[in-house]
Order: C-alpha cells, then structure tokens, then sequence
C-alpha cells in the first residue's frame, strides 16, 4: 500500500474514533479489498454504474482494517469502504450508501453480513433474502433496508 493510502486510511479510520463527520460535496468511496476476489470488483463497477466515485485499494491484511473501522466478525464480510465519516461493509447496493449520505443518522456504518446470493456484486443467479444492517461503536445493529 502506498504511504498516500496509509496516510488516508489512518486519517479515516481517526476520523470514525473520534467521531467525527468530514463532508464533502460529492464524498469519495475508498474500497478496501483483496486483489483477487472478483466480487469485490464486481460491487465496485455496481457503484460507480450508479453514478459514486469510487477509489480501489488492493490490500493483503483486510482483517486489520476491519478491527480499525470497528467491524466485528459477526458484521463483517469480504470488502470495506469508508465514505464521508462513515464505513460501508459488504455487499451494500449503492441506493443504501446514498441514502445513508442523505439522512445521516448517527452510526458507525452500513453492512450486509456475509456474502449473500443477489446483493450487488453477487449476482449467481440466485436471489437470497438478506439486510442492510446500522452498526454503531458499541456493535448494536438496526435494520436499514430489507431485500
């Protein structure tokens, strides 16, 4: 990872510790994700299809980057992204990330646990049943939007 990368990822993950809230006109999303796993790349190319701005990060230690951002095992899934002060773990299609930016309710992030069949970047042709899930800095989750 560059030192660039590192310098942003320690100035998001700060941010998130201290709870506070940068804005910006039209937020970036830094994706933090293995080299190797296409789904990943496939939720990549979903967001930015749906008009954000997206940053890739390769990474070979996503469980540190996790741990940092607060995502616990039980939320986790196999990508992170942060945006405008808050994280975005999993699968979350990106109508969620928008509104999220739009309402900006007082959480840590969004996550989609898991990997399931349907949410973008895991079109198999199966479709499961799965939520979009709030988290907040002591692990209490609320559904977000049901799919």
């Amino acid at each position: 990872m560059s030192r660039r990368r590192k310098l942003f990822l320690a100035a998001g993950l700060a941010a998130l510790a201290y709870g506070a809230v940068v804005h910006a006109a039209e937020p970036e999303i830094t994706v933090y994700k293995s080299p190797t796993c296409g789904c990943c790349t496939k939720w990549v190319d979903h967001l930015q299809e749906n008009g954000l701005e997206v940053e890739s990060v390769d990474v070979r230690d996503l469980n540190r980057i996790k741990a940092m951002a607060g995502v616990s095992p039980e939320l986790a899934s196999c990508h992170t992204a942060m945006v405008d002060g808050y994280v975005i773990e999993g699968h979350v299609p990106a109508d969620d990330i928008k509104r999220l930016l739009t309402e900006r309710p007082e959480v840590r992030g969004l996550t989609v646990p898991g990997m399931p069949h349907g949410s973008p970047g895991m079109e198999t042709g199966r479709q499961d049943a799965y939520e979009v899930l709030t988290f907040d800095a002591d692990g209490n989750t609320r559904v977000f939007a049901r799919y």
